[in-house]
């Protein structure tokens, strides 16, 4: 290891940035967030770097640079475009014990800029002893990936708690099994989201293993793992019991926890169903015997997902639980299928609804769904299609009128069939679609024709 990592306190201290253009105002820009007092030297000093030092406690000098500069400095950037003067600071520097860089010259260096992940107070540096800069950034943008944002408020939260868990816990390593435990309990999820009082029930336990589990209610979104979100992923990797549904697909199963306990508690078409109510009490249980339950669900888990009867049965038993959002079926199938849902000369409005058929029939406000300016998208409708078909038109819609029909919607087997509310029906029966499917009927359909 040729660089020790230290986190360095500017705040309040005086660095001198010798030069003056874009090169300088990105590194003054760091320095700036650590709270230094900034001297720049530079024959010709920016726009933008004079713009953002206009503050008194940070000096602007027009001159070349000098020696004279350096005293009392803590450290010193070079950023100038002059290879002579760039090695000058560098031996100047490093003779009065000043640490200094030197943009893009890591072998005049004694201190290199990694690449930074900020979480105020949490911070973590990556660095390549200045030899890789886009692989430092590379795996920076790794680590924020799965890295949360309030995690800040964790930090923070620890902190605040440091001094009575030192009181509480007075052996070092009793202190740290508990912090590694809480870490792994749904208070810190509690103190992520700034209520540390309930977070404290599960620091202060006297038995933490004792306390109840937490339930994620993650929307899966149509069927493409990358259309997940940072937050679900993050979930995905915690959870240690996966709950799921038939519209979550294979794929984004692969992103959850390698040995996480997957179960299957939804609809197959020949198969029993697990009941909502089963499902709610499953859920209950599962998280009071102290696990972490991901209940992933297909789209949006609040759009025809049914997560507002499971949240219910959560609140009932005083049980954690949090919902991540998910990209809905209708943004997710619409877009890769190059669908716009809204269209500013032939859509100004857009209504989901749910096409399964009860008893063979739709029944919906057929009437409300009649205008020829808006675009309906009609969930697990393939049953009823000829249903919906008849009643639409009935009720005043063109029989003219565009209908896509997408199935498998974002994965690789996706297929798009089109027709109108007169075709679609027939065209659907002939061509064996395969489910699941989404409906979309309004103008938009074939808006690229217009």
């Amino acid at each position: 290891m040729r660089y020790l990592p230290l986190h360095f306190d500017l705040q309040g201290r005086d660095v001198l940035v010798v030069g003056g253009g874009e090169i300088a105002r990105r590194k003054i820009e760091l320095l700036l967030r650590s709270g230094a007092h900034i001297t720049v030297v530079a024959p010709d000093i920016s726009d933008p770097v004079a713009t953002i030092l206009q503050e008194n406690i940070h000096s602007l000098h027009a001159a070349t640079y000098d020696p004279g500069f350096l005293p009392g400095k803590c450290l010193v950037v070079a950023s100038t475009d002059d290879a002579a003067v760039n090695e000058a600071v560098s031996r100047d520097a490093k003779r009065m014990g000043i640490p200094v860089n030197v943009v893009d010259s890591p072998e005049l260096c004694t201190v290199t800029f990694p690449a930074i992940i900020d979480r105020e107070p949490l911070v973590i540096s990556v660095g390549s002893a200045g030899l890789a800069p886009v692989l430092t950034r590379f795996v920076r943008e790794l680590i924020e990936r799965i890295l949360p944002e309030r995690i800040s408020m964790l930090a923070e939260y620890l902190g605040s708690r440091r001094r009575e868990l030192k009181n509480s816990f007075t052996d070092i390593e009793s202190r740290r099994r508990r912090t590694e435990a809480f870490m792994e309990s749904p208070g810190a999820e509690l103190a992520m989201s700034g209520e540390g009082e309930k977070a404290d029930a599960y620091l202060f336990a006297d038995d933490i293993s004792s306390v109840a589990g937490e339930v994620y209610l993650v929307g899966a979104g149509p069927g493409d793992p990358d259309l997940l979100t940072l937050r679900a992923l993050q979930l995905m990797q915690k959870a240690n019991i996966v709950l799921y549904d038939n519209l979550v697909s294979p794929r984004v199963l692969d992103r959850v926890r390698r040995d996480a306990t997957l179960e299957f508690v939804g609809k197959r078409s020949g198969y029993k169903s697990t009941s909502q109510e089963d499902i709610n009490d499953l859920l209950v249980r599962l998280a009071q015997e102290g696990n972490r339950v991901l209940r992933l669900k297909g789209g949006d888990p609040f759009i025809f997902g049914r997560g507002g009867e499971e949240i219910t049965a959560l609140i009932e038993k005083n049980i954690p639980f949090q919902v991540v959002p998910g990209i809905t079926a209708a943004s997710g199938c619409a877009a890769y299928a190059g669908i716009p849902l809204t269209h500013r000369e032939l859509s100004q409005s857009v209504r989901f609804v749910t096409g399964h058929p009860k008893n063979g029939q739709v029944d919906l406000a057929w009437k409300e769904l009649s205008h020829a300016n808006e675009t309906v998208v009609f969930y697990m409708g393939l049953g009823g299609l000829a249903s919906i078909c008849q009643q639409l038109v009935a009720h005043g819609r063109n029989s003219r009128t565009p209908v896509a029909i997408i199935s498998k919607g974002t994965t690789p087997e996706q297929r798009v069939l089109k027709g109108t509310l007169e075709t679609i029906t027939g065209l659907a029966a002939r061509t064996q679609v395969q489910t699941p499917t989404l409906i979309i009927v309004g103008e938009v359909v074939d808006f690229n024709r217009s």
